[in-house]
């Protein structure tokens, strides 16, 4: 393993990280009236790569309501590293990023992380998946992105399943915009994406300026571990675990949205 995932990986700041959680955890989870389920199926000790749908645009609440249920619950010895974009990472702001627990999204960082012992967070469907429209909120879709299954077999680490609801109402979002960008040549920027939204205060926005996210009420829910080895054999295959865990997901999103009785109150 390169150096340059070492180094990532050891700035996590667990006293800042304490910070975050202790002070912006609470508010977050006021506003969107949060709720965390199930977090006892994340496995007390060791590795382990949880998957999860994204939602809520360029303000996503992901992170923010699961990783302090997780501390709350588990204490600050084992970090949650969320992969993310090479783009958030530019400037003053990328070191404090990776003191948080943000590393770059790329498998020699994340087997770097889950050798560690460390709980990885990651959104396979990335921008595409948290700027789809309102009207399909949910379906669990990852723009055919396959890389968290082959990390998850070449780490030896379990994949846990997690699937949140509502934070694709805190905007109405209406298209991804991906014809658009492809037209305006966005790909040279690696932006697949060109999103169009209504919201307040701004009203309609084509990605600028961003609107402020809604109250709408979120629930997560965590899912059973799956031993890839032990349910797909020792060499298994990349296509059959991505359709059998986006199977799993799609049914306790489901099950989340049968639940909903109103949009933004829940």
């Amino acid at each position: 393993m390169s150096d340059g995932a070492d180094k990532k990986v050891a700035k996590w700041d667990p006293d800042l990280t304490r910070q975050i959680a202790g002070r912006v955890g609470p508010l977050i989870k006021r506003y969107f009236r949060a709720e965390v389920r199930d977090l006892d199926h994340v496995p007390a000790a060791g590795g382990a790569l949880v998957v999860s749908n994204h939602s809520g645009g360029m303000f996503t609440p992901d992170v923010l309501v699961f990783a302090p249920e997780f501390y709350k619950k588990f204490g600050f010895d084992r970090p949650v590293y969320t992969l993310g974009h090479d783009m958030i990472f530019f400037g003053p702001i990328g070191d404090l990023l990776h003191r948080a627990g943000v590393i770059e999204a790329n498998r020699e960082n994340a087997a770097q992380a889950l050798r560690d012992g460390a709980l990885v967070l990651v959104f396979p469907g990335g921008d595409y998946d948290s700027y789809r429209p309102t009207f399909t909120e949910n379906v669990v879709d990852f723009n055919g992105r396959k890389g968290y299954v082959r990390t998850a077999i070449e780490s030896g680490v379990p994949i846990v399943p997690m699937v949140s609801i509502g934070a694709q109402e805190t905007q109405l979002f209406l298209a991804r915009g991906d014809s658009i960008a492809r037209r305006l040549g966005l790909h040279r920027l690696r932006a697949e994406i060109l999103p169009i939204s209504v919201g307040f205060p701004f009203g309609l926005s084509v990605f600028f300026p961003p609107n402020l996210p809604l109250p709408s009420k979120i629930v997560t829910r965590i899912l059973e571990p799956i031993d890839v080895a032990a349910e797909f054999g020792e060499n298994p295959d990349v296509e059959m675990v991505d359709l059998h865990v986006r199977a799993v997901m799609q049914k306790a999103l489901d099950e989340l949205a049968s639940e909903r009785r109103f949009p933004v109150l829940g």
